[in-house]
């Protein structure tokens, strides 16, 4: 016997004020239910204006989203990765960044979490990670010297079967030496131990770098660390 432990997160729309049709009741109370979800989980909310509007941004910025990389919109920032001893720049950190012809400029933390939603990351992450190592490779050209580039993962694209090809596939694109690659990957991504330490392990056997990112704020599990 196995013991199961259940729990529930809860919308709640009340009729008439949020709803006068089963269809907008249920519309409403799924959006509350999701409003539960992000707050924790294992919880409810009632339905209120807010949720609607935030429901309504979602959903606008997931449709401009789908169109957001055949049309350019995404850009690439290097951000300098300094040295603390003696201030020396000792590699880069690849950020996407959206640029909308109608809603400006929409910062990360909003509309990452929209492509996970709506299974663009893997796309959108590949291309990030094509030109991330494209960057890299002109600046060795330029310069003389190849730098590192540190390229963040999400736990959709690290769980992705075909994820060392398509790293591999860029790597041979770009020209760039695999040692001079960073993947930083959640803590979130590592918890499938087995499956996780085999990608990690191809990963490793093609010469890239991994380092865990934002170790401390998720799951922290230092035996898990250490193992990996």
């Amino acid at each position: 016997a196995r013991e199961v432990y259940v729990t529930s997160s809860v919308g709640i729309a009340m009729y008439p004020q949020d709803g006068d049709s089963v269809d907008l009741l249920l519309m409403n109370s799924d959006a509350a239910m999701y409003r539960a979800k992000e707050n924790g989980r294992n919880a409810f909310e009632f339905f209120t204006k807010e949720i609607n509007a935030r429901a309504h941004e979602r959903l606008e910025l997931g449709n401009e989203l789908r169109g957001a990389l055949a049309r350019g919109e995404f850009s690439m920032h290097y951000q300098p990765k300094v040295a603390i001893a003696d201030g020396a720049v000792i590699g880069f950190e690849a950020l996407l960044r959206w640029n909308n012809a109608r809603l400006g400029s929409v910062p990360p933390a909003v509309f990452v979490p929209i492509l996970e939603e709506i299974g663009l990351i893997v796309e959108v992450g590949e291309w990030v990670l094509r030109a991330a190592c494209r960057w890299a490779a002109d600046v060795r050209v330029a310069a003389g010297q190849v730098p590192g580039i540190a390229v963040n993962l999400s736990a959709r694209q690290f769980r992705h079967p075909h994820l060392d090809r398509i790293v591999q596939s860029a790597l041979l694109a770009s020209g760039l030496p695999a040692s001079r690659l960073e993947l930083e990957i959640t803590e979130s991504s590592l918890l499938d131990l087995e499956a996780n330490l085999q990608t990690m392990d191809r990963l490793k056997r093609m010469g890239v770098g991994l380092s865990i990112d934002d170790f401390g704020t998720g799951y922290s599990s230092l035996s898990y660390l250490k193992r990996f």
